[in-house]
């Protein structure tokens, strides 16, 4: 079983701790989690692999903005466009790794954030 198809053995855990953090809702609608209307609450993988638990990689999303974006977000393509506000800290955290090679938490993020979301447009 190759690395980007395999979950943390303890990926329950930090599933929780994502939708937690959400409030059970998903942070692209705001729908909150209801299996009666079809928004299950899950955590999606922006770049893919299973293994990355950064926080910057996991998005509390309901089953249908999950499918939506899925195939379209991908987090190594060239963005020329303005991200939609939910987008722009996972973006943010990507750039300052992808250009000063820095993970860095939420917190810091949110503090540099116009800074490293400007790092795309300079690249």
């Amino acid at each position: 079983m190759s690395v980007m198809n395999t979950y943390p053995p303890h990926w329950k855990q930090i599933a929780f701790r994502i939708k937690s953090d959400a409030e059970w809702k998903c942070i692209r609608c705001g729908h909150a989690n209801d299996r009666q209307s079809g928004h299950v609450l899950t955590v999606h993988h922006l770049d893919g692999d299973k293994a990355n638990c950064r926080w910057s990689n996991l998005v509390a999303l309901c089953q249908r903005c999950h499918l939506s974006i899925q195939g379209r977000v991908v987090m190594k393509q060239v963005w020329p466009l303005e991200h939609s506000d939910w987008f722009k800290p996972y973006a943010a955290a990507w750039y300052a790794m992808k250009y000063l090679g820095q993970r860095l938490t939420r917190e810091a993020v949110m503090e540099r954030i116009d800074e490293l979301l400007a790092l795309e447009r300079i690249a």
